[in-house]
């Protein structure tokens, strides 16, 4: 089992997460939307994307801190040259587009991704034993990955900040 990625690496074929695409006209919470897959080493494959990953929607860390952090710095990412950001884990397609929802992102600023069973976080040794997603960043370059780190513990957000991210592009 590969352990998280190291610069250079290519990003894996066939990583395809699930996802309710924003839309207008199921843009309140509590319309639902229907999860559809999202291809994520095609989509990645020609842009600057943003993966950052952690352990659960609307938990404290990730909703206080990690979630506006790159809401509030995504116009600085694009001017670095950044496609795509996106927020990724093991919490269920609806769970993920509410969340999304309740943070007030519409349209594809940020895309709110499941991992289901965190298949992908497993498969890089960045789950923990209840299958979480670990917190974690991965910047991909047009299909190669140019920086990836995973938080030392629990509730830190130091290497996957925003702010860390941006010193990194």
């Amino acid at each position: 089992m590969t352990k998280g990625f190291n610069a250079g690496d290519a990003f894996p074929e066939n990583v395809v997460f699930s996802y309710i695409p924003w839309s207008e006209e199921s843009g309140e919470i509590t319309s639902c939307g229907i999860p559809i897959n999202y291809n994520a080493s095609k989509e990645f494959a020609n842009k600057k994307v943003i993966l950052f990953a952690l352990p659960g929607a609307f938990t404290p860390v990730c909703s206080a801190n990690h979630v506006p952090e790159y809401i509030q710095k995504l116009p600085q990412l694009r001017e670095k040259g950044v496609d795509q950001v996106a927020v990724l884990a093991y919490n269920d397609a609806y769970v993920m587009s509410a969340w999304g929802k309740a943070n007030g992102v519409t349209g594809d600023d940020i895309l709110f991704l499941s991992d289901p069973e965190a298949k992908f976080s497993k498969s890089i040794g960045w789950a923990d034993e209840e299958g979480r997603t670990y917190r974690y960043v991965i910047i991909i370059d047009h299909g190669k990955v140019t920086y990836a780190a995973k938080e030392s513990a629990k509730n830190t957000l130091e290497v996957s900040s925003a702010d860390a991210v941006y010193k990194q592009l």
